[in-house]
């Protein structure tokens, strides 16, 4: 199984090589402008309409206190020493993203989670919410019907299923923008270009591309992991201008060598640049077996004995005779995989290889143990 799971992911990685080495990259695959990004939006509401599966309020104070003031917000007003005992309402946190350039009027999808003790949000309905920003600012409304993925089912004797969760549910276009996230994108006299994957060959390239197609003077490459663009004053010329540069293809430079590997599920990935210096490894493992086989003792006629249990262990000691097996300098990958296949490494056996071989200096890559 390991053995087939490596060689997957080294062919996986071998295509991905042999891709990024013959086809250039767009600039928009590879970074993103600075400035242009995502806003979390977060806030506090109500569901209403749930059957049954709402918070119990005698446990959720704040559910009650929020119910308290909604009614006095919509003129109805709740005695101080009444305590609403309603199965229908639980308390929810609401988020959404807020993505780059939306604007007044526009819709955006919600998550609502339960925040008390309810059971399910199944069938329930979201109380206009406002969702705010960072700084504390509202920009967006949120309201609408749940999407429940998930339920339950409980039943008088304490018998209960769940599938998935059903204490979380989705809006779609549940919350309407309305007020716009000020953008340094039209007001800057320069655009920064920021990499995905910080590398300093990628970033001279990028620059250098840019050049070619612009000008000379028109990119440059701050560090590993940013390119400033001169762009236009004019905002109507803007956008067009950075569509152009966005679609301007560069051969991005090669990854660092890395090796990861996940212990837990026994995934093992490798990277095409990954080299070993000269080093010997054996692999073997040491088995030992105990068994008990009771033999019971009857004794002859006549002799006056009784019949006994007499104990029978029996200690079987097998160790496997795995060869050793020599890395030369500068052995690629496929030699490693071979290598590493002709011992019949499991994957715990293999995260002690590499660790190894990176203890002794000779494995010159990162190894990464997730």
């Amino acid at each position: 199984m390991l053995r087939k799971l490596i060689m997957v992911v080294v062919g996986l990685l071998s295509l991905c090589g042999l891709a990024r080495n013959t086809q250039a990259e767009r600039v928009k695959d590879l970074a993103t402008v600075a400035g242009v990004r995502d806003n979390q939006l977060v806030g506090y509401g109500l569901v209403v309409g749930l059957d049954g599966t709402g918070d119990q309020t005698s446990q959720t104070p704040f559910t009650v206190q929020s119910i308290k003031n909604m009614l006095l917000q919509l003129g109805v007003t709740v005695p101080e020493n009444v305590n609403p005992q309603l199965k229908n309402v639980a308390a929810a946190m609401v988020h959404a993203t807020l993505p780059a350039f939306a604007k007044a009027g526009s819709t955006i999808d919600v998550t609502v989670s339960s925040m008390g003790n309810a059971k399910s949000l199944r069938g329930g309905s979201l109380i206009m919410t406002p969702l705010k920003g960072a700084d504390g600012s509202v920009y967006a409304m949120a309201q609408g019907n749940l999407v429940v993925g998930g339920f339950g089912a409980e039943t008088k004797d304490g018998s209960s299923i769940s599938v998935n969760v059903p204490s979380v549910g989705r809006i779609p276009s549940g919350a309407t923008v309305e007020r716009e996230v000020a953008s340094p994108f039209l007001t800057n006299p320069e655009l920064t270009l920021n990499l995905h994957l910080p590398d300093f060959t990628t970033a001279t390239r990028m620059a250098q591309a840019i050049d070619k197609m612009l000008g000379a003077g028109s990119a440059t490459a701050l560090d590993g992991s940013s390119v400033r663009v001169t762009s236009p004053a004019d905002p109507n010329q803007r956008t067009s201008f950075m569509a152009i540069v966005e679609n301007i293809e560069v051969a991005p430079g090669e990854a660092a060598a890395k090796v990861v590997v996940n212990s837990r599920t026994g995934t093992v990935v490798i990277g095409q640049n990954v080299r070993v210096t000269a080093a010997a490894v054996t692999h073997g493992s040491l088995t030992v077996t105990i068994s008990n086989d009771p033999i019971v003792s009857q004794p002859g006629a006549l002799s006056g004995g009784s019949t006994a249990v007499v104990p029978n262990s029996q200690i079987d000691v097998k160790q496997e005779k795995n060869k050793m097996f020599l890395f030369n300098p500068g052995v690629s990958l496929n030699n490693i995989v071979e290598a590493v296949n002709h011992v019949g490494a499991a994957p715990g056996d293999l995260v002690a290889i590499l660790e190894a071989l990176k203890e002794a200096g000779a494995l010159k890559a990162e190894l990464i143990i997730i």
